[in-house]
């Protein structure tokens, strides 16, 4: 399936049903005085999470939604009936604006929950309702109001816990491979991850947490670069950030610190308040150095980036050093509160 985490549709409540002028008539009854019934209510669009839904891509495709109008009243005071509701399926973590002003009118981060983006038109008044001791015989009645149309903006955040950050070819799907049961695709070609991916890492009985990956960011992606810099979004629910780095690339005049320091002035452009979150070094792909130089040339990388925070060395492809990490984050997430931002964990000079 498709991944689109944004897309804009027009939605239409129902109008109201008219009220009815209507006067009895029947033998033996005379002058047997109004019935006009009331109209009945248009439907509402709702929006409602949908957890097995991960994409917005049946948006895209249908882009016009509408609720059923109310019905108009009859004689004998029968009330019309109601319009049906328009219940738009979502996925959980979906935002939603108005395309128009720009006000935010919801944030869905629960599996069932609903939001009203357009409200039904009122129901119009049959003459019955204007009947008194002076006015026996009303010919007033009020037509059905319209119904509310919108056109609506929606973006899809990617609930997750953890993040994952580096240039193309970090070894982030292989990373997330190594502590999840996500299968994305590895190659040794850049971009391999051209859309989110996500994972749920268990870290025992009864503990786990989920895991985000992201298409890798280049040089100049607040520019436009590569893939740019539009998934980052999908981080900004997230608590904590695993910044990966190669420790050994393939190209000679690749610099990890360089490279390192290109991922945090890129986030900074994007989000000042993501980038303060905390974010956590792992040192990737160790496997590939010499055992006899590793520590050396770890400590090298932390001490030109003069880092002071948690860091990592891990290989995605062995395993090695996964377990530390994830139970050191899994420790992490629940010392925090849900929902709250906790204090930043980096000391990085860029």
């Amino acid at each position: 399936m498709k991944f689109v985490d944004e897309a804009i549709i027009e939605v239409e409540a129902g109008r109201g049903g008219n009220g009815c002028l209507s006067f009895r008539r029947e033998k033996f009854i005379p002058r047997g005085g109004p019935d006009g019934g009331d109209g009945g209510d248009g439907g509402s669009v709702l929006l409602v999470a949908e957890q097995s839904l991960n994409t917005l891509v049946d948006l895209r495709f249908q882009r016009r939604h509408r609720a059923e109008s109310g019905q108009s009243g009859a004689g004998a005071e029968r009330t019309g009936r109601s319009g049906e509701d328009c219940r738009v399926r979502v996925p959980v973590g979906s935002l939603v604006y108005d395309d128009d002003t720009g006000e935010r009118l919801g944030d869905l981060v629960a599996p069932g929950q609903e939001l009203l983006v357009a409200r039904g038109g009122r129901h119009g008044v049959g003459n019955v309702r204007f009947k008194s001791s002076t006015n026996r015989a009303p010919r007033q009645t009020t037509p059905g109001e319209p119904g509310e149309a919108r056109r609506l903006r929606i973006e899809l955040q990617l609930l997750a816990d953890v993040g994952l950050l580096g240039l193309p070819n970090a070894g982030k799907s292989t990373l997330i491979r190594a502590v999840s049961a996500a299968r994305p695709k590895v190659a040794d070609y850049p971009f391999t991850t051209l859309y989110p991916q996500l994972g749920v890492v268990r870290v025992g009985a009864d503990r786990s947490f989920v895991v985000a990956d992201i298409p890798g960011l280049v040089e100049g992606a607040s520019e436009g670069a590569g893939l740019g810099t539009r998934f980052l979004r999908h981080l900004s629910r997230t608590r904590l950030l695993w910044h990966v780095v190669d420790v050994a690339p393939l190209v000679p005049e690749a610099d990890p610190v360089k490279d390192a320091r290109t991922i945090a002035a890129e986030l900074r452009r994007f989000s000042p308040e993501l980038a303060a979150r905390p974010r956590w070094l792992v040192l990737n792909k160790v496997d590939l150095l010499p055992p006899e130089d590793r520590e050396r040339h770890c400590r090298d990388i932390l001490r030109r980036l003069r880092w002071k925070g948690p860091h990592f060395r891990v290989s995605g492809l062995t395993g090695e050093g996964c377990e530390a990490l994830t139970q050191r984050a899994m420790d992490f997430l629940q010392s925090q509160p849900a929902g709250q931002a906790p204090a930043a964990e980096q000391s990085e000079s860029s």
